[in-house]
């Protein structure tokens, strides 16, 4: 029976104390959120910003693709870029064999070896 006591104790209040109102309420908020605020802004620096980079960076080399450029698809074809059209490459991927791939389906602009 005491050992019951003893856990009912542990879960209940003893003292309870009304809240200071005032600066020092608000300080204390805001310390208390201080974590999660430091936690955003490194989510947004290690992850958002290089993403928002790389985007930026496709983006231009997507603008900068033409006829003649060597490039890799999302499959892993490689292949010479021999037509363009609107949202639409023609690869050259060997002698005479061409196929039509989609603008966004080009992972990178290789170089001709």
């Amino acid at each position: 029976m005491e050992i019951l006591s003893n856990l009912f104790n542990l879960f209940t209040v003893k003292n309870a104390y009304a809240a200071s109102s005032g600066q020092s309420s608000f300080q204390g908020t805001l310390i208390s959120f201080a974590p999660l605020i430091a936690i955003v802004v490194i989510f947004y620096l290690l992850v958002i910003v290089p993403q928002q980079k790389r985007t930026k960076k496709h983006k231009q080399m997507m603008e900068s693709l033409r006829t003649g450029d060597e490039v890799l698809t999302n499959g892993g074809i490689y292949g010479v870029i021999s037509g363009v059209a609107e949202n639409v490459f023609t690869l050259e991927i060997a002698k005479d064999i061409r196929i039509k791939i989609a603008k966004n389906a080009v992972a990178t602009k290789t170089s001709k070896s």
